[in-house]
């Protein structure tokens, strides 16, 4: 099992930043990925940005590209998504992600936390 914990959402104002954070615990150690997803109000969830645990190769949703940044810190089985230039459709409710080795879907998931970008 791997428990996720989100923190680092708020309101803010278009044009501002934000750095979310996810700290992971338990079987951490067979992690392949961790990744960044967001459902808005009345939509589906959607992918936002991925990284690799082990080589830190990345991948962005084209929405986020140029604005938003995934990185990991490893000693501390955290993951962060920094977000820049927000804009109000970037309003959304984020989730952390894992996906475990050899399994083809992200498996575990953290409670959420809620960004607004004011307009």
């Amino acid at each position: 099992q791997v428990q996720l914990v989100e923190s680092g959402g708020g309101l803010v104002q278009a044009g501002g930043s934000l750095r979310l954070s996810c700290a992971a615990s338990g079987r951490t150690f067979s992690t392949y990925a961790a990744a960044w997803f967001r459902q808005a109000p009345g939509k589906e969830r959607e992918f936002v940005a991925a990284i690799n645990w082990n080589d830190g190769t990345t991948a962005y949703a084209d929405s986020v590209k140029g604005r938003f940044t995934i990185s990991r810190d490893n000693p501390k089985n955290t993951v962060y998504l920094q977000m820049n230039s927000l804009k109000p459709e970037d309003t959304a409710v984020y989730y952390c992600a894992d996906q475990q080795v050899g399994s083809p879907r992200y498996d575990y998931w953290g409670q959420g936390t809620q960004v607004t970008v004011s307009s």
